[in-house]
């Protein structure tokens, strides 16, 4: 399983999470992400190290439970989601907004 996103490493990152408690944590240099729900903390730490040409320090993961959808009568589930918090070494930033 270890071998699963070797090849490609971007496609375990899918999208920075911007909540109000993720912007709160970029003050202390922790950045939350979306990532693939087979990745692993190790692939993880690789792949934000190779996109952002940073260095990590720690991965914590988190898999919440699915939310319940309905829409008129159907009920459905919505996608399933791990988000990834990712502590930087001091000194490194990754440029969520960038300046137009």
């Amino acid at each position: 399983m270890a071998e699963r996103f070797t090849d490609r490493l971007a496609d375990v990152i899918r999208r920075p999470l911007i909540t109000e408690k993720a912007t709160r944590a970029l003050e202390l240099n922790q950045y939350t992400f979306e990532v693939d729900p087979r990745a692993a903390k190790p692939q993880i730490k690789a792949a934000v190290e190779s996109m952002f040409d940073v260095k990590v320090i720690g991965v914590s993961t988190m898999n919440p439970p699915r939310r319940s959808r309905r829409v008129g009568r159907f009920a459905g589930k919505r996608a399933q989601v791990k988000k990834a918090v990712v502590r930087l070494a001091e000194g490194n930033a990754i440029q969520l907004f960038p300046e137009a």
